[in-house]
């Protein structure tokens, strides 16, 4: 009997949007918020608003669960169809 290989976990970054993407990304390397709405040209307020999508998209509570989910997606990119992960230049 062969057996079937387990499917790979969920992404749970699928539903981000572009921008939350960014926002993800910068975050991962250490950004803070006033530093991400620089970068991108938002205000704070902005910055923290798309954070709190993310966590809610994807159920993370923390900085560090972010940060796993940014690096699992990261991971994924070259499979997944388009390579959605964000670069931070």
């Amino acid at each position: 009997m062969s057996t079937v290989p387990p499917l790979p976990a969920p992404d749970l970054t699928d539903g981000l949007s572009r921008r939350e993407h960014q926002v993800l990304e910068l975050l991962t390397h250490g950004a803070t918020y006033s530093a991400i709405a620089r970068r991108l040209q938002l205000s704070p307020h902005t910055v923290d608003t798309y954070l709190r999508r993310i966590r809610a998209k994807t159920g993370a509570t923390n900085r560090v669960q972010l940060a796993l989910l940014a690096h699992d997606a990261r991971h994924r990119a070259p499979a997944a169809a388009g390579g959605a992960a964000v670069r931070a230049h």
